[in-house]
């Protein structure tokens, strides 16, 4: 059907470029408009509604309309809308953030650099690495390491870093001295009759041994989610960062944690770091830092990274890297708004509350003829579907299973997002009982037709 002229949705087509987005396609079908929130819910042009079960892009942890958030964003509106934070200058917002920031770190941190999203957060981190190696000495340490199926945003340096082919097709990346190590998923990369304990052991030797390939002088930092969100929601196997830390130490390798999507409660703890044990050098965040109401993220270095960098800083006559956005007053002012409503609103512990029934649900789908895995922890969970789950044999591809469930879930009711045929869960951290029930309602009703129509198509097994 042809769009109505001058509607929104051609206005769209005409003139939006998408992220992550099949142009062609969208010209054909056009967008989705969503046109507000409340809550644990958005509305599209048409007044359906929808549970957001992505939090949006794993972001909004407090809802669409928090109140709070808006004054906040109001009052700094009225006293500064905007000043930069180069050269010497600094203002209110900033500095109280920061110091919330630091009070907040899994491990003694030092200094906290404002950037304007994680892709952003990232790349100042490599950035920071690069230049604390140069003021060293160790010019030839500079190699970054990070993960298959890893994501960590998507500029040049932070895509190159990341882990997934499909930010990589197309754009000439990765750029030189980006390694990528083993994959944590035990489910779909173990050997038969390997324990958790076991395949952590051995990914730590894995990446030993690459570390030693390259040459461990040329080696600068490894980079981690706790959790892989946007690669499927793998959870790391039993004793991971435990095994690979040691190894990290064991080359003076930096040690950086990728926070973006599990920081500020959504594994349980304050950070994914405390849920996992992980030391980091460096730490990044982003999305919740302002429950993505404002674009704001920050990276964190401890005195090991920051002291060298300093002086590095006068003997050059400047840390020549920064932001016309750095710790806008605004953003700042809701990112620290939103640090006062967890806290004073108790949302860790909420989160810890909920949790379990949250976890309990996502398992419940595990003798669903489609489902090979129900994995999660904290807030944060993904159902993989296979087409025999005996055998592990996943769909093929071009089949598109994922990306059709959480369509159907869509019609549902409920937005999800596919990553291959893993089909992930990140609701607010506002979510209650009955509400996390109604999610589940709407995905089964989802996946049952999948599993209606696969069988109708001879793709699924009896």
């Amino acid at each position: 059907m042809p769009f109505q002229p001058n509607s929104p949705a051609a206005r769209d087509v005409a003139y939006v470029l998408h992220p992550y987005t099949n142009f062609e396609a969208h010209e054909e079908k056009g967008p989705m408009i969503i046109e507000r929130g409340e809550g644990i819910y958005v509305y599209d042009d048409s007044g359906k509604k929808y549970i957001e079960g992505m939090a949006g892009l794993w972001s909004t942890s407090l809802g669409f309309n928090s109140e709070r958030l808006k004054q906040a964003a109001m009052k700094q509106f009225d006293t500064l809308p905007y000043y930069h934070t180069f050269a010497h200058k600094a203002h209110l917002p900033s500095i109280d953030l920061a110091e919330k920031l630091i009070s907040k770190m899994p491990v003694p941190m030092s200094k906290v650099f404002f950037n304007n999203s994680g892709s952003e957060a990232n790349d100042t981190a490599i950035k920071i690495i690069w230049y604390y190696n140069n003021a060293l000495g160790r010019h030839h340490k500079k190699k970054i390491i990070g993960r298959m199926n890893g994501y960590h945003g998507i500029t040049l340096a932070a895509s190159s870093l990341t882990g997934r082919t499909m930010n990589h097709r197309g754009f000439d990346v990765p750029l030189a001295n980006f390694i990528h190590t083993d994959e944590p998923h035990h489910y779909s990369k173990c050997n038969p009759g390997e324990s958790e304990e076991d395949f952590a052991t051995r990914l730590a030797e894995n990446l030993e041994n690459m570390i030693i390939e390259e040459g461990p002088d040329t080696v600068a930092a490894f980079f981690a989610e706790p959790v892989m969100g946007a690669g499927g929601v793998i959870v790391p196997p039993k004793t991971y960062f435990e095994k690979i830390q040691k190894v990290l130490n064991k080359y003076d390798i930096l040690l950086v944690a990728d926070e973006v999507i599990c920081g500020f409660g959504r594994t349980g703890n304050y950070w994914g770091s405390e849920t996992f044990g992980m030391k980091p050098d460096i730490l990044v965040c982003a999305k919740a830092l302002s429950s993505s109401y404002l674009p704001i993220s920050a990276t964190i270095i401890n005195d090991k990274v920051y002291e060298p960098v300093k002086k590095a800083s006068a003997e050059l006559g400047a840390f020549g890297h920064g932001y016309t956005y750095s710790g806008h007053p605004v953003c700042a002012a809701v990112a620290l708004e939103t640090m006062k409503i967890y806290d004073e609103e108790n949302i860790i512990e909420k989160v810890q509350g909920v949790a379990p029934y949250f976890q309990k649900g996502i398992r419940s789908f595990a003798d669903h003829p489609l489902v090979g895995e129900a994995r999660g922890v904290g807030l944060l969970g993904a159902i993989q579907v296979m087409q025999d789950k005996e055998s592990k044999k996943p769909f093929e591809a071009s089949a598109g299973v994922g990306p059709m469930i959480a369509n159907l879930a869509t019609e549902e009711g409920l937005m999800l997002r596919a990553v291959g045929d893993s089909i992930a869960f990140c609701p607010p951290l506002i979510i209650t009982e009955s509400q996390i029930d109604e999610m589940f309602a709407a995905f089964r009703r989802g996946l049952d037709r999948a599993l209606d129509h696969l069988r109708k198509e001879g793709q699924a097994v009896a």
